[in-house]
């Protein structure tokens, strides 16, 4: 089975959907329940991690000394690093995925916890925080909302009739950007938390 050629199918196939940490990626995509590919690079080395109905099935790395598949590659896909995540057709991504199936879901849980949190630092909870954007009142339909934390996307939708877009993303504080029909694009810094999980985005 050729790997790198499905992987050109689905990326060719693919929408970009973000660019996460691992714990960030792991979260959105069972959120979504997403059939996705994300994808890392350093140097000369290539992670990869393909994703069905939200589960990380499948893994690749790549270095110069060749590749590495499944929970042999699994063991490399740790967190330190951002990942490119896009979707695409579940055939193609199960096809992946044949020759590269993760058997151990735990190495990637192990590798989760390798992020040590500041000293004093509370741990951060995870839930849905919604987003209604609004023109003098009324629901805006077909904005596109992006929600940014230290610099990387960890969310990003399109309003439908009311408005309103939801993420399913760790508390904290969040700088949210909103591009209308007329590609202008106004930011919002906004914080997520048990007590603020609505907000109102008013243009």
């Amino acid at each position: 089975m050729d790997l790198m050629g499905s992987l050109e199918n689905i990326i060719e196939g693919s929408k970009y959907q973000g660019t996460f940490s691992l714990a960030e990626m792991l979260t959105f995509a069972a959120s979504r329940r997403l059939n996705a590919i994300a994808v890392a690079k350093e140097g000369d080395c290539e992670y990869y991690l393909a994703f069905l109905n939200g589960e990380p099935e499948g893994a690749l790395y790549v270095d110069a000394k060749g590749a590495l598949f499944g929970d042999k590659a699994v063991v490399h896909i740790r967190a330190g690093r951002q990942y490119t995540l896009c979707d695409g057709e579940p055939e193609i991504i199960g096809t992946f995925v044949m020759g590269c199936r993760i058997f151990e879901k735990g190495h990637i849980e192990k590798n989760i916890t390798h992020i040590v949190p500041e000293i004093g630092e509370k741990s951060q909870g995870v839930g849905v925080i919604t987003l209604s954007v609004r023109r003098e009142k009324y629901p805006q339909n077909g904005i596109r909302v992006s929600l940014r934390k230290d610099g990387a996307i960890v969310g990003s939708d399109i309003t439908t009739g009311d408005g309103a877009v939801s993420f399913r993303v760790m508390h904290g504080n969040y700088t949210c950007l909103v591009q209308d029909r007329s590609q202008t694009v106004t930011h919002f810094q906004i914080t997520f938390d048990e007590s603020h999980t609505d907000h109102f985005l008013d243009l």
